[in-house]
């Protein structure tokens, strides 16, 4: 794969869930463990998982050897400090990436072949955004070049990487393979995925 770091933000205290969501199980398997076994599938090398609340428990439950995992001490300032955090420990190692792919760990039901088709349209236009359509706004999964990793450093807030995407509309393009974007905040949610799973 390209110089891609993949960053898959888990850092959350999941209080709308009232358990640890990142360690919710789903046929054996926690939320967290089927967003990187995706991830997995595509590339082994460059894979980050940034963690805050239960940090601790949440390691000691995630196996996988592939992923690095980072720290994020401001994650009740919201999902853009875990972006932040991600972009500090890069230049505190003096990694170097051309570009960075964010993806939410509650988001187990997108297709390795949208993650795939996404890092495909970066591979082609590298000095682009590549985000997801959700319709009437843009969002994450995104890849960023690193042009704009300085002006990802200063986001703020739960809506920070959105906004910052949706203000750049005519930089960004996006894939058009249908996935499922189901975002998993609450038990009815995770309902919703586990019957997704079973028709």
């Amino acid at each position: 794969m390209e110089n891609i770091a993949i960053l898959v933000l888990a850092a959350g205290k999941s209080s709308r869930m009232n358990s640890i969501k990142q360690l919710e199980k789903v046929n054996h398997k926690t939320l967290l463990e089927l967003t990187l076994e995706k991830i997995e599938r595509i590339s082994t090398s460059n894979i980050f998982c940034v963690l805050g609340a239960n940090s601790d428990k949440i390691k000691s439950e995630i196996s996988s050897k592939n992923v690095q995992f980072i720290e994020n001490t401001n994650f009740e300032d919201g999902l853009s400090s875990s972006i932040v955090s991600g972009i500090q420990y890069f230049k505190d190692k003096d990694f170097h990436y051309e570009g960075l792919f964010i993806l939410l760990a509650d988001q187990p039901a997108i297709d390795v072949a949208y993650i795939e088709d996404m890092l495909h349209l970066f591979k082609q236009n590298k000095d682009k955004i590549i985000a997801s359509n959700y319709g009437k706004k843009l969002g994450v999964p995104a890849i960023f070049p690193k042009k704009y990793f300085s002006n990802l450093f200063l986001i703020k807030g739960d809506k920070g990487a959105k906004e910052f995407i949706n203000n750049k509309k005519n930089e960004v393009l996006f894939s058009t393979i249908k996935t499922n974007f189901l975002d998993i905040d609450t038990r009815e949610d995770l309902q919703r995925y586990k019957n997704s799973i079973l028709k």
